[in-house]
């Protein structure tokens, strides 16, 4: 798997401008509910419910917050870079500004967990990360994303 498998190029955000996690997981459920056909209520609640388990900051800069939604036709993703970078509570306490969320039905076990995984690979090596920092435009971060080396 691959991200260009899960990510559409329009799915891509260059700046997003949010001052703190909650607003970011706001603005980005948002997006994603009008993606998977939800009410962005539903898409937000579930996000939040997943982040009181435990932060999806994973460290470096980058978060990863998913969950399971009941309902869902398949895995959506939104990328957003942010223009500034933001407390996402991460493991190793860095300010996170790379956010990939990732949606999947309720019943997407490995499918969920292999999209996971794609998602922290790309997203945690360092060449990806910097080229993604490095860039403010949507294409160019989607062509990055889509690179077959990465992911």
């Amino acid at each position: 798997m691959r991200i260009s498998d899960l990510l559409k190029p329009e799915n891509v955000i260059a700046d997003l401008c949010v001052a703190d996690k909650g607003r970011a997981l706001r603005e980005l459920a948002r997006r994603a509910a009008s993606l998977a056909g939800l009410p962005e209520i539903v898409v937000r609640d579930a996000l939040l419910a997943r982040e009181e388990l435990g932060s999806t900051g994973l460290g470096a800069g980058v978060a990863i917050p998913h969950t399971r939604i009941a309902g869902l036709d398949g895995v959506h993703t939104v990328f957003a870079r942010l223009s500034k970078p933001i407390d996402f509570d991460a493991v190793d306490g860095r300010l996170v500004d790379l956010i990939y969320l990732l949606l999947a039905p309720e019943g997407a076990g490995s499918a969920h967990l292999a999209a996971l995984a794609c998602a922290a690979r790309a997203l945690r090596n360092p060449t990806t990360a910097k080229k993604l920092r490095e860039t403010t435009d949507a294409d160019a971060l989607y062509a990055i994303l889509a690179e077959p080396s990465v992911g």
